[in-house]
């Protein structure tokens, strides 16, 4: 698996790009439960009470799309910091595991015709060490992340992040760009930005956790939602993708 330090050539297969987090794995790990503890936490070690950390975690998530992105402006954080407490101390290997269907539906992706790639919002040691778990190394070929090392890092569901990872792939053509991603905002941000394939993936029955609130960002959507647009589609397991978008699979 490649990493974001250097462009891709020009490459004329189709992309598809996956999400990592509450996508590849199920949201019944509580993992975004956990971590939001974590997140919670750690404003309240800034000096906040209970009741600010909720509603700055709250605010900063609505308005960046994650809580990092206000701290690192607001509050002068060290991310690196905020890394090693949050994602950096989940008991991943305790949460998640190998999961041959989602192992089997990316290994009957066609290559000849089509690259896979991660994108996602998390630092890259976070997401190196899910795809590890999952046996997922080999079968992605990239993997965009939010460059917390960075003094302004873009992130989802910003036009730069999409932008920045289209420039790593070497694609161009953001028609061929297909995308999975269990944030509703993240699909209509890669929408606008002319990816023609969208699925926003809604696991049946369960819900991620933001802080320590069950997810209403997703309601504030407005009228006129991304999945009402033609090429964006509702999936409810991966394995949807088989009948969705069976041009990227083997015959």
């Amino acid at each position: 698996m490649s990493t974001t330090t250097t462009e891709s050539v020009e490459d004329d297969r189709l992309i598809v790009w996956f999400d990592i987090d509450n996508t590849l794995y199920s949201a019944s790990s509580r993992i975004s439960h956990a971590m939001g503890r974590r997140i919670h936490a750690y404003f309240v070690q800034l000096g906040h009470t209970h009741e600010e950390a909720s509603e700055l975690h709250l605010r900063y998530y609505i308005q960046y799309g994650l809580a990092i992105r206000g701290l690192v402006r607001h509050h002068d954080i060290d991310p690196l910091d905020f890394d090693r407490q949050c994602d950096g101390s989940l008991p991943l290997e305790d949460m998640i595991k190998f999961n041959p269907k989602t192992h089997k539906l990316l290994e009957d992706i066609d290559r000849t015709k089509v690259r896979v790639w991660a994108l996602t919002n998390a630092y890259r040691p976070h997401a190196q060490r899910v795809l590890r778990i999952l046996q997922l190394e080999d079968l992605i070929e990239g993997l965009v992340f939010c460059d917390y090392e960075m003094e302004d890092f873009v992130c989802k569901p910003e036009p730069e992040f999409y932008q920045l990872a289209m420039k790593k792939a070497g694609i161009t053509d953001p028609s061929k760009c297909y995308f999975v991603d269990d944030n509703r905002a993240n699909i209509d941000g890669a929408w606008a930005q002319g990816w023609s394939k969208c699925a926003h993936f809604c696991e049946r029955g369960l819900e991620a956790m933001e802080g320590g609130r069950i997810k209403e960002i997703e309601k504030e959507r407005a009228v006129g939602a991304a999945e009402e647009e033609k090429g964006v589609e509702i999936i409810t397991d991966l394995e949807d993708l088989r009948v969705l978008w069976p041009e990227i699979f083997k015959k």
